[in-house]
């Protein structure tokens, strides 16, 4: 990453919906949002990328009584890829889903079901793994939210 937050010979990585429109109280990363509707917070780690052509921020994303994970990525390895997205809570509990990734240079996101938050949300975490179509290959990036604190 540049001292502008972009990924190394590349465009930037939105890290959050509509953080390139003028859309009022769309969510930015740890900031809580207010308006008419309930509050969300969005926790995310670091922007990472491959040498392999993957970028890639994975959040975990607190919305009223709901808590969900969420992975913005960019793939420019010209190949066809899953994404696999984990959300892990308190008391054992996960939740996983299995997204495909277009061979194309433009930014998207997988998102796992949402869930009924249970205890702190601060104590969930998320992680993304990208790799090729089926598993057929090494594990090109993995992408997670901040540790719980």
């Amino acid at each position: 990453m540049d001292a502008d937050g972009r990924a190394s010979g590349s465009g930037p990585l939105r890290t959050a919906p509509g953080a390139d429109d003028e859309a009022p109280g769309a969510p930015v990363p740890g900031r809580p949002v207010f308006g008419p509707g309930p509050s969300t917070v969005v926790r995310c780690g670091p922007g990472l990328s491959s040498p392999d052509g993957i970028e890639a921020q994975t959040c975990v994303v607190t919305q009223g009584a709901e808590t969900w994970a969420r992975t913005y990525y960019r793939n420019t390895t010209g190949e066809a890829l899953d994404a696999v997205l984990s959300l892990m809570g308190p008391d054992d509990r996960s939740v996983r889903m299995t997204c495909a990734v277009r061979a194309e240079d433009e930014p998207g996101t997988c998102e796992t079901p949402r869930e009924p938050t249970r205890g702190n949300p601060a104590q969930y975490t998320a992680v993304a793994e990208f790799a090729e179509r089926g598993g057929r290959g090494p594990l090109l990036l993995r992408s997670g939210s901040n540790s719980p604190e």
